[in-house]
């Protein structure tokens, strides 16, 4: 591919303070590159940001788009507002918060004439396909606010790359779990299955509901695409090596099995040895059955392969970090 760049490359990564950030973060510096994280800690922690990391707190468009004048080889963009439902109730704080400050960025970038971009997009700009595994070619059809506003970004990005020749990769998400050491979940609102349910085992709550449990599905629970974000994070490196001047490339990222919220909620007895209380709940309105991922294209064009696909190995790192800040 060209522009592939062959030593270390110099780095922004915006949100690095996140969860899904601080742990890209830690194996970019792995892997050698030098690495600045802008995060206006809105939802990161100033402790996740890895030893080794240059931290500047701001937010990634102003303070960000200012330090691109230093001289960037590529910018890996997380910051971003994430809950789905508060995308509905306050949708002018994902407009703005998200598109706004991502069309800013790029503006900076193209003024700066950084090269390379590798955007966190999210499996929610497909909305409820009909059809499973979901890959690219999918329809792009969001049904919140959240996903529109992702979808919006992608766009804005192709326009860019087309018009100013700027190497871009946009990585669709789908559920991202795990942890990487001391760097793992630990969100304010949390929204997301696995920690949720080792909130119980750790005594944080008393029980897990299980919405619906009359899916056409093996055990009747919906099924979904757990990815290890050590996995996700590797990708993003993959990404940035692989972007073609003029370029962009959107890949999905997941595990390519489906899990059972039945299953998940087992894997989390094993491996932490409690009970886990669990009821069941009516379903919440438009939630599919199934969500898996068709990443054949990432494993093609980036070389791609995630290697830590069991759900045991997933819950158990989560669950080890959830155990490391309770001994803190």
């Amino acid at each position: 591919m060209s522009d592939t760049p062959s030593s270390p490359l110099k780095l922004m990564v915006t949100g690095g303070a996140g969860y899904i950030g601080s742990v890209c973060t830690a194996r970019l510096l792995e892997a050698g590159h030098e690495v600045t994280v802008v995060d206006d800690l809105s939802t990161g922690h100033a402790d996740a940001v890895p030893d080794g990391a240059r931290f500047v707190a701001g937010d990634a468009a102003e303070v960000g788009g200012s330090l691109l004048a230093e001289g960037f080889d590529g910018v890996v963009h997380f910051a971003a507002k994430s809950l789905v439902g508060e995308s509905m109730q306050d949708p002018s704080k994902y407009w703005h918060g998200n598109v706004a400050t991502s069309l800013r960025l790029l503006d900076a970038m193209r003024e700066h004439g950084t090269p390379r971009l590798v955007f966190s997009s999210t499996a929610a700009t497909y909305g409820e396909p009909a059809v499973t595994p979901i890959a690219e070619s999918t329809p792009a059809e969001p049904t919140n606010t959240y996903g529109a506003t992702k979808l919006a970004i992608d766009q804005a990005i192709t326009s860019y790359a087309r018009a100013h020749g700027l190497a871009a990769v946009s990585l669709r998400y789908f559920n991202v779990a795990g942890a990487y050491g001391g760097f793992g979940e630990r969100h304010t609102t949390e929204t997301h299955l696995i920690p949720i349910v080792l909130q119980v085992a750790s005594g944080e709550r008393h029980r897990v509901q299980i919405y619906g449990d009359d899916y056409p599905t093996g055990d009747g629970t919906a099924v979904r695409d757990y990815i290890h974000v050590v996995d996700l994070a590797d990708a993003h490196e993959l990404a940035l090596t692989g972007a073609t001047a003029g370029e962009h490339e959107i890949y999905n990222l997941g595990n390519g099995t489906g899990f059972s919220v039945r299953q998940v909620i087992d894997s989390c007895r094993e491996v932490t040895g409690h009970p886990i209380p669990a009821v069941v709940a009516q379903r919440r309105d438009g939630d599919p059955a199934v969500l898996v991922a068709a990443s054949d294209r990432a494993r093609e064009m980036l070389g791609w392969q995630p290697r830590r696909t069991g759900l045991n190995e997933i819950v158990a790192d989560a669950w080890s970090f959830v155990q490391r800040r309770i001994q803190q």
